[in-house]
């Protein structure tokens, strides 16, 4: 089998109305198949304000609101039309990238039809309880994501330490990687942009600690706001730019009230936006890549990051960056304001990630994953299917 010959059904809780780096990276692999010649299918909820237009067909599929969180919703059902869709489209492979209902409905019409069957993991779900007081269910959603992952053929962590993470969780005897690219055209030290900064009110001199991504409380808002409670506490000059928006804006804009918050930003006004700051602080430990790490290091910028899944792969501490032991406040304030006190410092760690971040371009990241799917399947008719884990 060849890559032409490929038929993917992809299985998504949220392909393209929300903006984030999951997203962002299934639609890149739909085009790229797709360029390469392969046959792509996507099955997702839909809505009538996406955030941007869906890359390949894209199918909806039954969904309800996540409670508390509006702007999510889960697939709820694969119906008799969504089956006869399938059958018609005929896949050779499935590919889940989400472990919600649809996502096992999925994998058991997989194994009814005698399919192989992949999941990505795209975020650490697990962490997610502590962040709304429900800390004692994380147990039951490892034990959850571990039934999930078990009965697939094969999963795909985006970074090394995601991947051993998986291993030690005994997720699946089959763990590989599907990391993530970055477009150079977009995000490299070229865009900075003094004129936009101080249309934001920022001096020239002033030294930047930015924020991107979307505002919720498990990307560590709290966390990065008591460290610039720390900084300004100690003195340090700075200012605060937070790119991104998201339904914990209003409390975020409220904690930190100095802070410059520049909205959503997208394509070239992004990659300007964050070669205009002086570094990153991501102190979120949900991550299984960091696609905003590997963006600002792209743009020449110093990190300072959670010792995390994600991040661990990305920063060298020391070198590109720092990393803190996760809510660590004092160490990253005081990582923060070295950085804000030598000019220096933050020129030679940027420049040093912004040349890690050549090894990451998409075309090689999606073939990797394609390669793996030609793997999967000649082990599947090859009688190769996972064995049960002896291990609970």
């Amino acid at each position: 089998m060849q890559t032409p010959d490929l038929r993917v059904a992809i299985f998504s809780g949220n392909y393209n109305y929300v903006r984030d780096g999951a997203n962002q990276a299934l639609n890149r692999l739909a085009g790229y198949l797709l360029r390469q010649g392969a046959a792509v299918r996507v099955y997702s909820p839909v809505t009538k304000t996406p955030a941007f237009p869906p890359t390949g067909d894209l199918v909806d599929i039954p969904a309800v609101p996540f409670p508390g969180r509006p702007e999510y919703r889960i697939g709820v059902a694969i119906p008799p039309r969504v089956r006869r869709d399938l059958r018609t489209f005929r896949p050779n492979i499935f590919h889940v990238a989400s472990p919600e209902i649809t996502g096992h409905r999925a994998v058991t019409l997989a194994r009814k039809w005698d399919l192989p069957v992949v999941a990505s993991v795209h975020t650490r779900f697990e962490t997610y309880p502590r962040y709304y007081g429900l800390a004692f269910l994380e147990p039951l959603v490892l034990a959850a994501l571990r039934r999930f992952y078990r009965r697939c053929d094969a999963i795909f962590a985006p970074s090394d330490s995601m991947a051993q993470l998986l291993r030690d969780q005994r997720m699946n005897y089959d763990v590989g990687i599907w990391t993530r690219g970055i477009d150079r055209e977009i995000f490299n030290p070229g865009q900075r942009d003094m004129t936009w900064r101080r249309s934001l009110g920022i001096a020239d001199d002033e030294p930047v600690i930015g924020f991107t991504g979307r505002l919720v409380m498990e990307k560590g808002l709290d966390v990065f706001s008591d460290t610039i409670d720390r900084l300004a506490r100690r003195q340090v000059r700075h200012k605060v730019l937070i790119v991104g928006d998201g339904p914990a804006r209003d409390w975020f804009e409220k904690r930190l009230p100095d802070a410059c918050f520049a909205g959503f930003q997208g394509g070239a006004d992004l990659g300007r936006a964050v070669a205009s700051m002086d570094m990153l602080l991501n102190p979120s430990v949900t991550e299984t890549f960091g696609n905003v790490t590997l963006e600002a290091m792209a743009a020449g910028l110093p990190v300072v990051a959670a010792r995390a899944t994600g991040s661990e792969s990305l920063v060298e501490d020391g070198v590109t960056g720092r990393l803190i032991r996760p809510g660590a406040v004092d160490a990253f304030c005081a990582a923060l304001a070295a950085y804000c006190r030598d000019e220096q410092a933050r020129l030679e760690a940027g420049t040093a990630g912004e040349m890690v971040s050549r090894r990451y371009g998409w075309d090689e990241v999606n073939q990797a994953l394609v390669d793996a799917y030609l793997r999967v399947i000649r082990q599947h008719n090859e009688g190769g299917r996972q064995r049960p884990s002896p291990v609970p």
